[in-house]
């Protein structure tokens, strides 16, 4: 089985987020998107754009937003380097991104990403003065990851 990496149009990615991802919505916009093929047959897109947290949005900084695959063999890491070697490429120096209590990281760790925070679970973002409805990861526990292009670990805040 190859798997081939291809850019994907925003909505096309988000189309496939949106029929397959387990927890998420498709997400507000990216920077770019990448897809993975095996025959031709779509099986697992990433979205990559600002990250959600203000603290990390330094202009060097991106986040894999959402990845989605269909369980193929191996994609995940295929999307998960492709979207670190896109962004390195086009002259970032970090990337992030979360995965959620439960799941172990094993496609990132695959490819050279590194776990540098746990994060407890949020009550939610719904505030009397600001009504938000529940984004699919409310009072569950992540974990922070990232990949630097000079290899050397950063030092995230931890109240973020």
């Amino acid at each position: 089985m190859t798997i081939t990496i291809v850019p994907m149009a925003f909505r096309d990615a988000c189309a496939f987020v949106d029929r397959v991802h387990r927890h998420h919505k498709r997400p507000q916009g990216h920077k770019f998107s990448l897809g993975a093929e095996v025959g031709g047959r779509l099986v697992g897109v990433a979205i990559v754009g600002r990250p959600v947290a203000r603290a990390y949005d330094d202009g060097v900084t991106v986040e894999v937003t959402r990845l989605a695959a269909d369980g193929s063999r191996n994609v995940c890491s295929a999307l998960y380097g492709a979207a670190w070697r896109t962004a390195k490429a086009s002259g970032y120096r970090r990337a992030i991104t979360y995965t959620q209590e439960g799941e172990s990281g094993a496609s990132l760790r695959a490819v050279g990403w590194r776990c540098v925070a746990d994060r407890p679970a949020r009550t939610g973002w719904d505030t009397p003065s600001r009504p938000r409805g529940n984004r699919g990861n409310d009072q569950i526990a992540r974990t922070l990851w990232e990949i630097t292009a000079n290899g050397t670990p950063s030092l995230p805040d931890e109240s973020l």
